[in-house]
């Protein structure tokens, strides 16, 4: 038995909002959508076209609050191969809210409040 690890899912309140975040932030796309029938839900994956690894971003219709993350030590990362681009992308898009330069990585936080940490890719 094989078991290959394909999404994690993360709830968003505004779904067009945390899209365009992670488009931005991040390069990834859109790589399908689905939509209850009655409205309730929607599911929007994204891909960074590199790896099979997706992030889904769950959109509650009947959601009215922010998400209680708890202590947010849960955290998503990714490599960048221009680790000074992407800092001073960040750094203009106000979304920096941790850096630790002896390790040499910094995280941003999406519009929900998730921590994703950012890694440059020969460290």
């Amino acid at each position: 038995m094989k078991f290959k690890y394909v999404h994690n899912n993360i709830n968003v309140l505004n779904l067009e909002k945390s899209v365009e975040f992670y488009e931005k932030a991040l390069g990834m796309t859109v790589a399908r959508v689905k939509e209850a029938a009655d409205g309730s839900f929607k599911l929007t994956f994204l891909t960074d076209a590199v790896g099979i690894h997706q992030i889904e971003l769950t959109w509650l219709r009947d959601w009215d609050r922010p998400y209680n993350l708890g202590d947010n030590e849960i955290h998503m990362a990714f490599v960048v191969d221009d680790y000074d681009a992407a800092h001073e992308l960040h750094k203009e898009m106000g979304c920096i809210c941790y850096e630790n330069e002896g390790m040499g990585l910094y995280f941003i936080n999406d519009p929900d409040g998730y921590w994703i940490e950012i890694i440059p890719e020969n460290r």
